[in-house]
């Protein structure tokens, strides 16, 4: 990505170096019981919960070992790096909601990266979840350390990939500002756990769509992209879909378990936004028959 001298937000708060829950000894036991909690009530399935759970504790271990990571103040290239992709969003975000959001204005949301885990307005929050966003305080949080494990665990390297991510999670935020992850709420109100589990995956494909669509912006009035960039999203969206982790995780494939979308889906969706840059049309994966996502 071409992000040398491009502008960095100043909605990046830094809280690495704070301590969070208590991860090590008697109290970890007690944060992974909170962890799993929070899961289920943000709709992570089964399959992810056991993931994150082993990764959690190799966390533990490794940040009982490991020193204070920057805070404010300290711009390491992890800090420079998500601060410009989050300015990119911005950017792209504003133009759009003045130009494709009818009565639209955007508020961008904080994004805090931590080490370890976090207090949320959500719940406590672990790297061991991946990066993640919280309505209730219209957050965007990361671990710095999650791109390792994309690019070692999940064979996604790459700044694209990492940029892909923060633009996923940015876009909940826009789809918490356009009302559509109320739609899945009410589902979910309901208790209804497999229509429950279909609005999730429309939502988060649709994530991957609005992806896309800062993609095309991104690149149409910046030019960050570079060859491979592409690849390397596309790689990504591929690499932690719903199949291809549970058949990482257990061996085999189930579809009524599905929260994100499968691999082909997510690649395909983001592919889609990046290609059209129409935000009008990511209602689109709210409109079809559920059986007709996969393309």
């Amino acid at each position: 990505m071409r992000l040398d001298g491009h502008e960095q937000s100043k909605n990046v708060i830094d809280s690495r170096g704070r301590r969070g829950p208590v991860m090590a000894a008697g109290g970890g036991g007690i944060l992974l019981v909170v962890m799993m909690i929070v899961m289920n009530l943000m709709g992570v399935d089964e399959n992810k919960q056991r993931l994150a759970v082993g990764a959690a504790k190799a966390l533990q271990q490794r940040a009982a070992q490991a020193p204070a990571e920057p805070g404010e103040g300290i711009n390491d290239e992890a800090k420079v790096f998500i601060s410009q992709v989050l300015k990119s969003t911005e950017n792209v975000w504003t133009k759009l909601f003045r130009e494709q959001v009818q009565g639209g204005s955007y508020t961008s949301p904080k994004l805090e990266i931590y080490s370890g885990s976090v207090r949320t307005a959500c719940g406590t929050g672990s790297a061991a979840m991946g990066p993640f966003y919280c309505p209730g305080d219209s957050k965007v949080y990361i671990d710095p350390a999650f791109f390792e494990e994309l690019a070692q665990r999940h064979k996604a390297a790459g700044d694209f990939a990492q940029a892909y991510v923060i633009a996923h999670e940015v876009a909940h935020h826009v789809q918490n500002l356009t009302g559509y992850s109320d739609r899945v709420n009410e589902v979910r109100a309901q208790g209804d756990e497999l229509m429950t589990n279909q609005m999730s995956v429309r939502l988060e494909l649709q994530a991957d769509y609005l992806a896309g669509v800062w993609a095309h912006f991104a690149d149409k009035d910046y030019n960050i992209l570079e060859s491979g960039d592409i690849e390397e999203g596309i790689n990504a969206a591929n690499r932690i879909g719903d199949d291809t982790l549970q058949k990482e995780a257990q061996g085999y494939v189930v579809p009524e378990r599905f929260t994100h979308g499968t691999s082909a889906q997510r690649a395909y969706w983001f592919r889609k936004g990046l290609e059209t840059g129409s935000f009008e049309d990511c209602d689109e994966l709210f409109r079809v028959a559920y059986d007709r996502l996969s393309r």
